[in-house]
């Protein structure tokens, strides 16, 4: 079967500047416009509320195929800020750099590698919110049942409940004092430029509370090791010479990157 996508005659041009990846699952489409929908919630949110357009004036039910074109190059642009903002990726990507920087390896592994695992282990956690989006927002908006306006304000509705599920109150609640704003009623209340932020603030906090505990034990091992060159008189001994090899064999041992993925998935349950 040829997986080869042809740019067929009356497609929408959004599927023609798109590039088409031969993705290996059954999640293409999801995928395929997730950080698109992404972008487009941004700009459906309160913080953009107040953005007139004087000179040209939108239908709201068509969107012109030029304005369509537009929002995909901008959103070229916007994808790693996007994915750092809304996504899962900023707490994956920060438990990675610290499990490096516990095991005392430098560049091992690169960031490349780093970067690839989180975005995939990104892609995995954020699907069931991008199968969400796919379903109950662009897919009645390809198949022209729903205006634009609809389709942006039922995009935003999963997106922003996995937002909120991972936040922290006091992180919310520090945003809304900078903002002079009260609080309000309902979690859904919430503006989404308030949310972001505080959203932010919640995943550092997870991502360094999982880092620690990736600390200690690599930790432990360090001072064993060195009090053991100590009591031997091999105060010249670099520590770290010994102590690296055995947290490698440990990890390696304890089947330790299955842990750390494991714990990164599970916390976002």
């Amino acid at each position: 079967m040829n997986n080869h996508h042809q740019f067929l005659p009356g497609k929408s041009p959004i599927s023609c500047l798109i590039p088409h990846w031969n993705i290996p699952f059954r999640f293409y489409k999801e995928i395929k416009f997730f950080f698109y929908l992404l972008f487009l919630v941004v700009l459906s949110s309160n913080a953009f509320a107040n953005t007139q357009l004087s000179a040209i004036q939108l239908d709201e039910d068509n969107v012109s195929p030029a304005l369509q074109a537009f929002a995909v190059l901008t959103l070229l642009g916007l994808a790693p800020s996007i994915l750092i903002m809304l996504s899962s990726f900023t707490r994956i990507v920060v438990v990675l750099s610290m499990l490096r920087n516990a095991l005392g390896l430098q560049q091992t592994p690169p960031n490349t590698v780093l970067i690839s695992l989180a975005l995939f282990l990104t892609l995995f956690t954020m699907m069931p919110v991008a199968q969400t989006i796919y379903t109950e927002a662009y897919k009645p908006y390809e198949d022209h049942q729903i205006n634009t306006k609809t389709a942006l304000n039922l995009a935003a509705q999963p997106l922003k409940q996995f937002m909120i599920k991972q936040t922290r109150e006091k992180d919310i609640q520090v945003i809304l004092q900078l903002a002079n704003e009260p609080i309000p009623a309902t979690a859904n209340d919430i503006k989404l430029y308030q949310l972001i932020p505080a959203f932010l603030l919640s995943e550092l906090h997870t991502a360094f509370q999982i880092g620690f505990m990736i600390f200690l034990p690599f930790l432990l091992v360090d001072l064993i090791v060195s009090a053991i060159l100590m009591t031997m008189g091999m105060m010249m001994m670099p520590p770290m010479s010994i102590s690296l090899p055995i947290k490698i064999l440990l990890f390696v041992l304890i089947d330790g990157w299955d842990l750390i993925v494991q714990a990164l998935i599970g916390s976002f349950n």
